[in-house]
């Protein structure tokens, strides 16, 4: 009996006490984590195709720990220009081994209803009350940190989804911790200089900024 399920945006076809290196998870090491986006399960010649996923169906691991992947190198060169580029990457991983496929009973988690507005009253007293002045909403509006040297559209949602939404907050972050958060985007993403990018634009320093990043070249400096 095999599956093919989805496990942090990748698909992997899984049996029974396999082994698995996957992007990394949120959950700690030795916790239990079930996977619901299963596109496909084979039992005994019996092939159940879902659309795209089949209802009801899961896959049941255990994360053994989490790791590092190995060193790619990433190498940059200029023709004729005197410039060549060398970095390093490894990905966050996480160790899984696969303890169950279920074919149904797995419920998918439902999102909160939301309230029902209590009926408003129709009594003469009320209709004869004067309206409380309405405060106005506020809403916390993030920065566009696309202006970030390095800083792409999927980086910028990424960072946002973890709390990081301006550049007084991004400016705060260590470039480890930014690494881990957008550990799963695609690419090679040296973070180093983005919080120092980012308290030049929190305190309105973009002429000195403009001018450190026309130095940069993905966010590194050449």
């Amino acid at each position: 009996m095999y599956a093919i399920v989805e496990i942090a945006g990748q698909q992997f076809k899984v049996a029974k006490d396999q082994k698995v290196y996957v992007h990394r998870l949120p959950e700690s090491e030795g916790s239990k984590v079930t996977f619901d986006k299963v596109m496909l399960i084979e039992d005994k010649g019996n092939v159940t195709i879902g659309a795209p996923a089949i209802e009801g169906a899961g896959v049941t691991a255990k994360i053994l720990g989490h790791l590092k992947g190995d060193k790619v190198i990433v190498f940059k060169k200029k023709r004729r220009k005197g410039y060549r580029k060398k970095n390093g990457h490894r990905q966050y991983l996480s160790e899984i081994q696969i303890e169950s496929i279920s074919a149904s009973g797995v419920k998918a988690s439902k999102k909160a209803e939301p309230k029902k507005a209590a009926p408003k009253a129709t009594t003469e007293k009320v209709e004869t009350k004067k309206e409380a002045p309405k405060k106005k909403a506020t809403s916390k509006k993030g920065d566009d940190l696309k202006k970030i040297e390095g800083i792409g559209p999927k980086i910028a949602e990424t960072l946002a989804a973890a709390g990081i939404s301006t550049f007084a907050e991004l400016a705060k972050a260590k470039p480890a911790k930014i690494s881990e958060i957008i550990a799963n985007v695609r690419g090679n993403h040296v973070t180093d200089t983005w919080p120092k990018q980012a308290k030049l634009a929190a305190d309105g320093k973009w002429d000195e900024l403009k001018e450190w990043q026309d130095k940069l070249d993905g966010g590194v400096e050449k």
